[in-house]
Order: C-alpha cells, then structure tokens, then sequence
C-alpha cells in the first residue's frame, strides 16, 4: 500500500533509526517519525510518501516514553545539530550500542551475528564538549548573524548559546558577529558572491588556546577586528584567512593565510602534547578522545617488532600515542598542513601527503611492510582502493576507528574476509545526536 500526504495515522514506535527518528510499521508499511522514541504510541500525519517507506509528523502522543526529557535546548527543532537530547542520556549510550547492531544487521559482514559489540562509553558531564565550531554568516535584520543552516534548507538559524559547544568559543563567535557588524564588513549571500560566509573557532583542551578562520569568497579587511578580538580574548593564538570562492557546499578553499599570532596552537591528548593548525583535523571533543585513543592502543595490543601504519593520520595524533611502542611509525593524510604537524608532533616517524590507497602500495612496492595498520578515515569509510591493498598485504594487527557505523559495516564485509573481528567497542564522541565513534579490533586469520 502507499500512505497518502496529510493522511493520519496510528503508530507504535518499535525502534531508533540511525538517524535518531522513531522508526514504526503501518500497514507492512515502514514509517519514519522525528522525535518518537522506542516504545511510545503516536498519532502522525504524513508528511511524505515513497513506495516503500513513508515519513511523518507527531500530532498526539498517546504513549510517552520513561526515558523522554524535555531538551535543554531552547532552539533544539529549529537547529537540527542535535537529534537525541530528547532521550535521558543513559538510554542515548544503550541506542549507540544499538545503532552498531543495526548497521551489521543491513550489511551482514561475515559472523557478524557472534560480534562483541561492547556498551558505550559515555561522559560523566555530556554538556559543552564541542571544542570546535563552523558557524555560517548571513546579514539578517541589520546586523550579521552566526549559526547553523536548518536541516535540508539554505536557511540560517542564529545560535548564541548552544549547550554541546565549548562557553568560551561561544562568546568569542558572539563577539565575531558584533565586530564583523560594527566594521561593516562583507558578507557572503547567495545571490551576492562577496565576503565572509564561514568562521571556525578552536579551542585547545589543555591549554586554553584559541584559533580562528574567517572563510571568505573573497580577500576582506580585518584589521581592526582582529585587534578588537585580541584585546577581549587573549586566549587567541592565531587568526587566519582561508578563501573559498567557489560556489560549493565545501567549506574550505585551498588558499590559507595566517593574518596574526601563531602558526598553530598546543593541544594535548593521553600523556602528550602536539601542534594544532588552523586547517589540522582534530576530534571534536577533546575530553572523549583520551577514551577513543586509549581504546585504539589497547585494542592493537602493538610491540616492539612491531612496524604501524597510520593511514588518514590528521596532525600525526593517533600514532604519536604508539611512540614508542612499536619500532616504527608511518602515516599519510590528504591536509598538507596536517602533515606539516604531524613531522612535528611524531619526529621520528616517515609522513606523507597523499591518499592512503596511493601512499600505501608505494611503500609495499620499496620494501615497507607493516605489521599493524590503524585506520581513522572520515564518514566516507575506506577507499575501496584501500580495501583492497588491505586485503592484498593482511597486516597482522588491525584497528579501525569509525564514525560512521554504516560505512563501517560496509567496510567489515571486505575486511572480515581476512581479519578475525575480534569486538567493537563503542565511545560517546558525540553526545545527543545520533551518531557514535568506534574501536574495532581486528586480528589477522
């Protein structure tokens, strides 16, 4: 059968979906619903309808959930940055568990039904974790304003005080908006190609130090405001200008530019310290990525003959963790300025600029051959290039760290050819959306 628009229906929730709606069945008909959760009953009007599922709008709860709260969120429908803060936060780490269960399910690597999936790790204080924000620029109603584009639009909603983001990044993108304002300074819109349309701010974990870029389509005049900035905020260490001027959904061009202070900023993770560059990769909520790289150390369980490679290695953090341990350390990563950070942060390891799937077969071909690989690759998963060298050279001792659970499942249909997955431990990166981090333990059959 196919659900009609505006049609009105009875449903009882049956489970979380991946992408933190309520996921129900009417009719052999599976409906998707935001904001149910597992367990409840709801009237729902749909709001669209294909052949095979169908998606809808709460109008009643008839059956609430235990485990609903109300969001601490003022603007948490508006945004869409969050999708779970509605779920008590104990039940959000049980669903995160649960999210991996189901991405095996879809994809059906080999045994997956026997894998150990281990209990979510979660934070003790689940609040202001984000140590980094991308905010998008418009001028609205006389003055510039920062925030997040609604879901699926175009459509900025302003944010001022955001419960996940770092306080102190906050207030700093609060005064960016009022300086850019006060300075008149160009804005990016669409039919205007012209002027600052992203600003990233960073915040180091250990240190306290700040980086900011103002990603413009075009060179803009920023002199007073970062003089203005400075004086309020001496955190800042760096500012720089990064210019984009295509017309994409990317957020950065590939011309970046230091306007003041230093070339990058330190930051720390487990008993370590490391440089950080503005346009470096880093984890997002540094407090959680002391958990996420103790558990990759120990799920690769490395020695002294051991010889890592740590593909997608951002500033070299990953491996730095391993100094020491193993006898060597190699890794790659497409960011030239992450490179440049990671030969400082690992001195004594081999790094280049370059696709993993290209970086790799070349050392195979001169010689290297490791023993252990670590993967840590973006939402995309593995390059089937790389599966495939994977396959082809079976290093001994595997770990694969994922933020994405269905590109992950993906991925384990290829790797569990090779590799004994031996458990999936699950980390909390990312409290009240839904998504989840994890640590996979690979071992050589």
């Amino acid at each position: 059968m196919t659900l009609k628009i505006k049609q009105k229906i009875p449903l009882k929730i049956k489970k979380i979906g991946i992408n933190g709606e309520g996921v129900g069945n009417f009719k052999g008909m599976t409906v998707f619903v935001a904001g149910a959760l597992k367990g409840e009953e709801v009237y729902a009007e749909i709001i669209k309808s294909e052949s095979n599922y169908a998606t809808a709008k709460v109008l009643k709860l008839n059956k609430q959930s235990p485990h609903r709260v109300v969001p601490v969120c003022d603007i948490y429908k508006q945004c869409g940055g969050c999708q779970i803060m509605h779920l008590a936060y104990p039940q959000q780490l049980v669903f995160k568990q649960d999210l991996l269960r189901q991405a095996l399910q879809k994809f059906k690597p080999e045994g997956y039904e026997a894998y150990e999936v281990r209990k979510t790790i979660g934070m003790k204080n689940p609040q202001h974790y984000r140590a980094k924000m991308q905010f998008q620029t418009r001028f609205l109603g006389e003055k510039v304003r920062a925030g997040l584009f609604a879901e699926s639009s175009h459509r900025l909603v302003e944010i001022k005080n955001c419960f996940v983001q770092d306080e102190t990044t906050q207030a700093i993108i609060n005064e960016i908006t009022e300086l850019l304002t006060f300075h008149r300074i160009p804005i990016y819109n669409e039919r205007q190609f012209d002027g600052v349309r992203t600003v990233m701010v960073r915040r180091a974990h250990k240190t306290g130090q700040v980086q900011i870029i103002f990603i413009s389509s075009t060179a803009v005049e920023l002199t007073r405001t970062i003089t203005s900035l400075t004086e309020k905020f001496p955190e800042i260490r760096t500012i720089a200008l990064n210019i984009n001027a295509k017309k994409t959904s990317e957020i950065y061009g590939g011309e970046t530019e230091i306007l003041w202070g230093e070339r990058a900023i330190l930051e720390g993770v487990l008993d370590y310290s490391f440089e950080l560059s503005p346009r470096a990769f880093y984890q997002l909520n540094p407090e959680q990525t002391n958990v996420l790289y103790r558990e990759a150390v120990k799920a690769m369980d490395a020695g002294p003959d051991d010889d890592l490679i740590d593909a997608y290695s951002g500033t070299g953090t990953i491996g730095r963790a391993f100094l020491g341990k193993v006898r060597s350390i190699r890794g790659m990563d497409v960011i030239a300025e992450s490179i440049d950070d990671a030969r400082i942060n690992v001195p004594d390891g081999v790094y280049e600029v370059g696709t993993a799937e290209t970086v790799i077969p070349k050392w195979v071909a001169d010689g290297f051959e490791a023993t252990a690989l670590i993967v840590d690759p973006p939402r995309t998963g593995l390059d089937d290039k790389l599966l495939d060298t994977i396959v082809a050279t079976r290093p001994e001792k595997m770990v694969y760290v994922s933020c994405n659970v269905s590109t992950l499942a993906r991925d384990l249909v290829k790797l569990a050819s090779v590799y004994d997955i031996k458990y999936i431990q699950s980390v909390d990166m990312f409290p009240h959306t839904a998504r989840t981090e994890a640590v996979v333990k690979l071992v050589r059959k």
